[in-house]
């Protein structure tokens, strides 16, 4: 059994998709003609997405199934390990997975994160504090940002 709910949430229209067990994809801009398919999961992801545009809540619990390399797994779990209201570079996300030069692949794991938000791959950000990257769309990263209170007024500026 899987899941498809959408959800229009304060940044636009998103898809959650689980495949029964945990959600494994959320898309942004999400135009599919599907109709939603809820399950307890996808259900479940729609009230703490919720709770999380309200700020009532700062941190998700509805389980995950990440798929991808050895590699892109450590550094979208690096990704959880960011606090909210922070936000790190793409090169301090390298320095902790233990290699500075890995900051292009870094940046590439980062984009291949299919479950955003959830894994908060919004959160890093260029070295001079642009903001950079991110498939959402610019303008839903800077809003995630500042929902979060990581930015205010015009700090950071964008790409």
């Amino acid at each position: 059994m899987s899941g498809l709910v959408h959800y229009n949430s304060p940044i636009g229209k998103l898809a959650l998709y689980s495949n029964g067990d945990a959600i494994y994809k959320v898309l942004f801009d999400a135009q599919e003609k599907q109709a939603d398919t809820p399950d307890t999961i996808t259900i479940e992801c729609k009230k703490e997405l919720e709770a999380y545009f309200q700020g009532k809540t700062e941190r998700f619990t509805v389980p995950l199934a990440i798929e991808g390399t050895a590699f892109q797994k450590k550094v979208w779990q690096l990704l959880m390990e960011i606090p909210y209201g922070s936000s790190i570079s793409y090169g301090e996300l390298a320095t902790r997975l233990g290699d500075i030069k890995a900051i292009r692949a870094v940046g590439t794991a980062n984009g291949r994160n299919k479950i955003p938000i959830l894994i908060p791959c919004h959160r890093v950000i260029g070295k001079d504090g642009s903001l950079t990257g991110f498939a959402g769309g610019l303008d839903k990263k800077e809003w995630l940002l500042r929902h979060e209170g990581t930015i205010q007024g015009k700090q950071m500026h964008l790409f």
